[in-house]
């Protein structure tokens, strides 16, 4: 902790748990555990390992694309800006 320019101040805690072997900190080390969904996945991949392959080709057919920048660009000219309020007054011919 550091207050208005005062050197930091490192509590006894601090520092008796930063002097401690690793081994005695493995009390709080959680067992190793897998969650269902986990397992799940695990298992299908063991299951089907062609999956991860037909996944990539499934996004590749929808997701991965090449973009034409021109057409991109023609798309994005051709826009005509929506009125700030579309149920009022307008210029358009068939506008009362």
């Amino acid at each position: 902790m550091k207050l208005h320019g005062c050197p930091p101040v490192k509590s006894a805690y601090y520092t008796t748990l930063t002097k401690l072997p690793m081994n005695l900190l493995s009390i709080f080390r959680r067992a190793d555990y897998t969650s269902d969904a986990t397992q799940f996945i695990d298992q299908l991949k063991a299951n089907k390992p062609t999956l991860e392959a037909e996944q990539r080709a499934g996004r590749a057919l929808l997701w991965d694309k090449n973009l034409n920048r021109a057409e991109q660009a023609d798309y994005l000219d051709g826009r005509v800006a929506q009125q700030s309020y579309v149920y009022g007054t307008s210029s358009h011919p068939n506008a009362k």
